[in-house]
C-alpha cells in the first residue's frame, strides 16, 4: 500500500499537468501580433517569407532579410513616425538610392514601399498587396533582398509607420 500511493499521486499529477497544458491558450502566430507598443518586436524574417512566397506564386524569386537594408528601413520608418506622416519620404534626401549609397550599399534596382497605420504583419502585407503601385514594387523583379522596419509614433492616429525596401544583389564599389 505504500508503494501505491506515491505511484497514484504522481500519477494523478501528470494527469493534471496534462489539461493544465490542454487549457493554454495558443500563440498568436506572429503575422498577427499587433505591433502598436513600444516593446513591439517587428518577426522580419516571417514578414520577408510572406512576401517571397506571393513573389513565388507570381513566378519571382525570394528575397532574403539584409542587415543594412534593415537600417535603411529602420531610420525612414522612425523619420515618418518623428514627423507623424509617410509624405516625409517623398523628399529628395529620403530617396531610396540617396541613403542605399549613403548606406554604402549599390545595386541596379531598389524600391520602398512605405505605409501607416497597419497594426500588424498580416495587414501591412495585405495594405500593399491591394494598392497597385505598392503590388509593383513588392513584384519588381531582379530584387533579392528585403530590409522592413517600424517607427511608432504612441500620439499619431495612425501610431506605426512601415518601410519595406526591396533591392537586388549589392555590387562591389
Amino acid at each position: 500500500m505504500t508503494i501505491r500511493t506515491p505511484f497514484v499521486a504522481v500519477a494523478a499529477l501528470l494527469v493534471l499537468a496534462g489539461c493544465a497544458e490542454e487549457r493554454r491558450l495558443p500563440t498568436v502566430p506572429s503575422f498577427y501580433q499587433h505591433l502598436d507598443r513600444p516593446s513591439a518586436v517587428l518577426d522580419t524574417a516571417t514578414a520577408a517569407g510572406m512576401i517571397s512566397s506571393y513573389r513565388a506564386q507570381q513566378g519571382l524569386g525570394p528575397v532574403v532579410v539584409d542587415r543594412v537594408l534593415e537600417e535603411v528601413a529602420t531610420e525612414q520608418a522612425r523619420a515618418m513616425a518623428a514627423g507623424d506622416n509617410v509624405r516625409v519620404s517623398l523628399t529628395s534626401a529620403r530617396d531610396i538610392q540617396a541613403r542605399l549609397a549613403k548606406a554604402g550599399y549599390r545595386t541596379d534596382v531598389a524600391v520602398e514601399s512605405v505605409s501607416a497605420g497597419y497594426r500588424t504583419i498580416a495587414e501591412m502585407f495585405s495594405g500593399l498587396r491591394e494598392s497597385k503601385p505598392q503590388n509593383e514594387k513588392l513584384l519588381t523583379p531582379g530584387v533579392t533582398r528585403i530590409g522592413i522596419a517600424i517607427g511608432y509614433a504612441p500620439k499619431s492616429k495612425y501610431r506605426l509607420f512601415w518601410s519595406v525596401v526591396l533591392a537586388g544583389e549589392p555590387q562591389q564599389p
